[in-house]
């Protein structure tokens, strides 16, 4: 059990970067152009509410959160990475970045000595990282978004830091439109044709997403009734209490290291849930937890994913 559960708190731990205060992004002060030779100086509001200046457009860039580093690659900013977190591993070539340690080990010295001119942090750095690194003179721009619209507005204002404004906003649109594509189709939809889903996050001990979650989120706008939509973060519940509530539909996202497919087979094999109409009926699924937890590009294809789940015949 008590690996079990030190496993759980390593999911937890890898979720955590989904949960965010909610915050806008605010416009600099001064439009950016695509110019990456103009010395303009940037003021931004991050998504923690911190007013943050750079005195230029930054040439060295370090990320300390995945969906950051896979943010700045889809904005073509991949030559200008010094350094990245040890959990970036997407796209294959942030795995040859240098790495400045993980969620609780960032290394504060190794991210100076990359002599980074912005860092991009996550929620996760604020309370402790955040000040370490100011009281260096570091520049920090907190990437924390909690909704999907901003997860839309983390490409701007990381566009707006690294005047990749345009791209951002080419992505940006994109994104918006499949996401669109999804809540018109599930506008539609009655209440008696919205099927109760359970996402299962972990299984020893039964874990699952709160009505604050992206996911939660998605499961919504995609037409479904999430669950233990009351509750909040990813809170653990009981099995007795998943059996009552009779899940039609069972989303499993993959776990870490070995243990990558548990969830899934604990959703397939309990005994206790062979009586659900989820069981009954062949509705569950499995979803890969870095499409639907890391804000970044990708998390439209997890939010696609769980459409067709929840309405394959809506969503072909």
């Amino acid at each position: 059990m008590k690996t079990s559960f030190l496993k759980a708190a390593g999911i937890v731990l890898a979720f955590a970067l989904s949960l965010s205060t909610l915050s806008a992004c605010s416009s600099p002060e001064e439009e950016l152009t695509e110019n990456p030779e103009a010395p303009t100086e940037i003021t931004v509001t991050d998504q923690s509410g911190r007013t943050v200046t750079l005195e230029s457009l930054p040439e060295k860039i370090v990320s300390l959160a995945p969906s950051n580093t896979e943010i700045l690659f889809s904005l073509g900013l991949e030559e200008k990475i010094v350094g990245v977190s040890d959990y970036c591993d997407y796209p294959a070539a942030a795995l040859e970045k240098p790495k400045i340690g993980g969620y609780s080990t960032t290394d504060v010295e190794r991210i100076v000595a990359a002599e980074p001119d912005v860092i991009f942090a996550s929620d996760m750095h604020v309370a402790e990282i955040l000040p370490a690194l100011e009281k260096l003179g570091q520049t920090v721009v907190v990437i924390d978004p909690r909704t999907l619209d901003e997860v839309l507005e983390s490409f701007t204002l990381i566009g707006q830091v690294t005047g990749t404004e345009q791209k951002a906003a080419e992505i940006t649109a994109d994104m918006a439109a499949r996401m669109k594509t999804i809540t018109d189709k599930a506008a539609g939809l009655s209440e008696d044709q919205k099927p109760r889903v359970f996402y299962v996050m972990w299984h020893d001990p039964l874990m699952t997403v709160g009505g604050d979650t992206r996911i939660c989120e998605m499961i919504e706008k995609a037409g479904g009734i999430s669950l233990f939509n009351e509750t909040e973060g990813y809170p653990m519940i009981s099995l007795e209490a998943l059996v009552d509530s009779n899940p039609q539909v069972i989303i499993a996202g993959t776990g870490m290291g070995e243990g990558a497919d548990a969830p899934f087979t604990f959703a397939l094999t309990e005994e206790r849930l062979a009586s659900s109409e989820a069981r009954t009926n062949n509705r569950i699924y499995e979803v890969n937890t870095d499409l639907t937890g890391r804000p970044s590009e990708r998390i439209i294809d997890g939010f696609e994913q769980i459409a067709k789940m929840i309405h394959p015949d809506l969503f072909e």
